[in-house]
């Protein structure tokens, strides 16, 4: 990010400003985070404070993560010839992702910040490092024909240099995939404007950029990404207009979830997987969908 953030001011939230910032071109609050308070936040507290089900969480949901990373691959495999299968998750938390590539014959590494997250993906027999993608580390984990960064670019407190160095660990016409949450989308902001609920998607401890399908792939193109696929996720965020607060209520957003679960497994069953991937490409041109997933080419 450049030292200028200038824009539209969005709100406020814990003392920071959110502003949709006219030199990065995206929405992050202001002021930045020091790196110091985001190291120790992630390596000590983020999987044993702030999300202590995790793990647990996970395993409940392995056989439906697996069919999200079976789409994954199946685009990295679209676009690749059948000898490039090395991948880099970045940010890869407990593993199952480096897993499920292993399991199709993928040689794949993770680099990960929390010790805990990597002492769990390493009993499982997956390949993670502790620590974070930095100009250093990039030298000592070589070049990739994908780099995976699921959930990581909202946390990080420059984005475009992030990027710039997955750029040059890739591979000549190697993939760059992303997805972070889609947030200010238009169903947050009818619950906001009609159903008077506060920005909940706002939350400066952990996230500290807001990207849209449009600025993040705007972000891809500025560091010399062709994008060749766009997608979002099941818009989760449709429950609450149907009255379903599952914000207030933490066993009603497990429900939720759970429904939409069901929804994509019973697709995958009936061998329908490949419409719920049309339905969500679409609603990524409409910026509908609680995440979003880009694919780039180098």
């Amino acid at each position: 990010m450049t030292s200028e953030h200038i824009g539209r001011k969005l709100g406020a939230k814990e003392g920071y400003d959110i502003i949709e910032c006219e030199a990065c071109g995206f929405t992050h609050i202001s002021p930045l985070p020091t790196f110091e308070a985001l190291d120790k936040f992630y390596k000590e507290e983020f999987y044993v404070t702030e999300k202590p089900e995790f793990f647990k969480q996970k395993q409940e949901d392995e056989a439906w993560l697996n069919l999200q990373y079976s789409d994954r691959y199946d685009t990295f495999e679209q676009y690749l010839p059948v000898t490039r299968r090395t991948l880099l998750d970045v940010g890869a938390g407990a593993g199952y992702f480096l897993k499920h590539g292993q399991q199709r014959g993928w040689t794949v590494k993770g680099i990960e910040p929390s010790p805990q997250a990597v002492a769990y993906a390493r009993e499982m027999g997956v390949d993670e490092i502790i620590g974070y993608l930095t100009a250093d580390s990039s030298k000592a984990l070589g070049k990739f024909d994908v780099i995976n960064a699921s959930l990581v670019l909202e946390h990080v407190p420059n984005p475009s240099e992030l990027i710039e160095l997955m750029y040059d660990m890739l591979n000549d016409g190697g993939i760059l995939c992303i997805s972070t949450p889609n947030d200010y989308n238009p169903f947050q902001q009818t619950l906001a404007e009609v159903e008077n609920y506060r920005p909940w998607w706002v939350c400066p401890k952990h996230h500290i950029n807001y990207f849209s399908p449009d600025s993040l792939q705007r972000l891809l193109e500025k560091h010399d990404f062709s994008v060749v696929h766009k997608e979002t996720s099941f818009p989760l965020d449709m429950f609450l207009l149907m009255g379903d607060n599952y914000i207030d209520d933490g066993n009603l957003g497990r429900s939720c979830h759970h429904k939409r679960v069901r929804f994509e497994s019973k697709l995958a069953q009936a061998g329908r997987n490949d419409l719920k991937r049309a339905l969500y490409q679409a609603f990524a041109t409409l910026n509908i969908g609680r995440e979003i997933c880009i694919y780039g080419r180098k």
